[in-house]
């Protein structure tokens, strides 16, 4: 089989991917390049005949080479948040690098609507999914809705005062859980389509926070009541709890995005790659009762 790297390998997502790469899709470590910014994070997946390089999205110029030989790589958006357009400067020269690499396929982790999502972040994703787009390569693109695991930045402390404050009112929003996303995307990874491809990757049901704050209730047998408040007085709620200034207006987005529905999706296409049945939500909350502080 042809070379697949995964940048990110040392993260949660990208660890995950090749892992089930490996004991779900059968792909042979040798025909895995793990990539990370610290190849000595590693030694787990090279113990097990997996190949390390550094990849480090703020070294242009090391880029093309460590993509040299490579037929599918998997770009794994980076945790890069704090500096504005960042993330998308790395993104552009890790596309770019793989152009001139000569890699067969992109693959690139986005989020779901990029063009018109309320999210802070979501430009850094269209204009990532654009250049894969200008360089004529063919291209996978994985628009992974909130993972599962996203509810832990709220709830643990919403259900330590049992208020949950949002600004989602009556929008859904799919959650999926991240395993279930890795699953998912080394299927694809594995399988290539020939044509170009957009997936979203999403839960099979939706729920206003309403129902999530219902099945938390069902689950850890707590109370919990959500309190709808404007955008202006979440942000202010944050700002009074100690939340860093700058990463305000990017959690506030997440629930403006949900509030305009831009996040009520729900199809069955991340379960049709992976061959695998979704985790619930109920199910997913029931695992991770301890994370909830129940």
């Amino acid at each position: 089989m042809s070379k697949i790297l995964v940048t990110g390998a040392s993260g949660k997502l990208g660890g995950l991917v090749i892992e089930n790469l490996i004991a779900k899709q059968g792909v042979a470590p040798a025909d895995i390049v793990a990539g990370t910014r610290d190849p000595s994070k590693l030694s787990a997946l090279v113990a097990k005949g997996v190949e390390a390089r550094k990849v480090d999205f703020d070294d242009p110029a090391s880029l093309e080479a460590a993509f040299k030989g490579i037929d599918r790589l998997l770009i794994v958006s980076t945790d890069e948040l704090a500096t504005p357009g960042k993330r998308l400067v790395q993104h552009k020269a890790a596309v770019e690098a793989a152009k001139k690499a000569g890699v067969g396929r992109l693959f690139y982790t986005s989020l779901p609507n990029p063009d018109i999502s309320k999210v802070t972040f979501a430009p850094d994703h269209f204009g990532t999914e654009e250049a894969i787009k200008a360089t004529g390569l063919p291209y996978t693109f994985f628009r992974n809705s909130w993972y599962m695991e996203n509810l832990f930045m709220a709830l643990p402390a919403a259900l330590g005062s049992g208020s949950w404050y949002t600004s989602s009112g009556q929008g859904k929003i799919g959650h999926i859980s991240r395993a279930d996303i890795a699953k998912a995307i080394a299927g694809a990874l594995a399988k290539p389509v020939s044509e170009n491809a957009i997936y979203t990757l999403t839960g099979e049901k939706t729920y206003t926070t309403e129902e999530i704050a219902a099945l938390v209730r069902e689950v850890t047998g707590r109370p919990l009541a959500v309190v709808h408040v404007t955008d202006e007085q979440l942000a202010a709620g944050m700002a009074g709890a100690g939340v860093p200034a700058p990463f305000i207006p990017t959690f506030v987005s997440f629930d403006t995005n949900t509030r305009e529905g831009l996040f009520d999706i729900n199809n069955d296409e991340a379960t049709k790659l992976s061959g695998e049945k979704l985790v619930s939500l109920k199910d997913f909350l029931i695992a991770n009762k301890a994370a909830l502080g129940a």
